[in-house]
């Protein structure tokens, strides 16, 4: 999992001690059913960053470059999704 692009050490000893082996396992899923999944089963404290690092790893972007309007959006889909 750390070999995917934007996902460090940390994120992907969350992923795969939620359940995540392999990208295909990620594939279907969305940045914020991943966090979701991880803040549920292993990190009761998964963060904004962590969703983050998920987004990128589907583009050799980095981080960084993740525009502010997504980064805003995938916020506010994380916080209803996770009923703040």
């Amino acid at each position: 999992m750390a070999s995917l692009s934007n996902i460090g050490e940390t994120l992907a000893e969350r992923l795969v001690s939620a359940g995540f082996t392999c990208y295909d396992d990620l594939a279907s899923l969305g940045s914020v059913e991943v966090t979701l999944k991880i803040r549920e089963g292993v990190d009761p404290g998964a963060c904004y960053n962590m969703l983050y690092g998920y987004r990128g790893c589907h583009s050799p972007r980095t981080l960084a470059y993740i525009p502010k309007e997504e980064r805003n959006q995938l916020k506010k889909e994380f916080d209803h999704a996770a009923g703040h």
